[in-house]
């Protein structure tokens, strides 16, 4: 299962830890795993393009970690798409992917 843990301060998001596998089917042909890989792929991405220095972010074998280190209209608006697309993965994959909130 893929798991999705968002850590905020307050009201602000700060950390995003992606880790695991869907096990929807085999590694190379898993659609939940391609579309979690696709959304925040595409979402760093996007915000790094306009200043690499509103994100970091760490990519090994089976977790992505992002930490926020700015907000601002365009981080904010990106990291809440990117955290919306992927409720939607886990409204249609319940079993395969998990997004849980915690305060730091």
């Amino acid at each position: 299962m893929i798991k999705v843990k968002v850590s905020s301060e307050g009201e602000r998001l700060k950390n995003i830890l992606i880790t695991g596998h869907a096990c929807y089917a085999e590694y190379g042909k898993d659609i939940v795993c391609s579309a979690v890989s696709s959304i925040v792929t595409t979402s760093v991405n996007a915000i790094l393009s306009f200043d690499k220095n509103y994100i970091s972010y760490e990519e090994l074998k089976d977790k992505f970690s992002i930490t926020i280190h700015l907000h601002n209209e365009i981080v904010d608006r990106l990291i809440g798409n990117m955290l919306n697309m992927l409720r939607e993965v886990e409204n249609n994959y319940p079993k395969n992917i998990k997004i849980r909130k915690e305060n730091l």
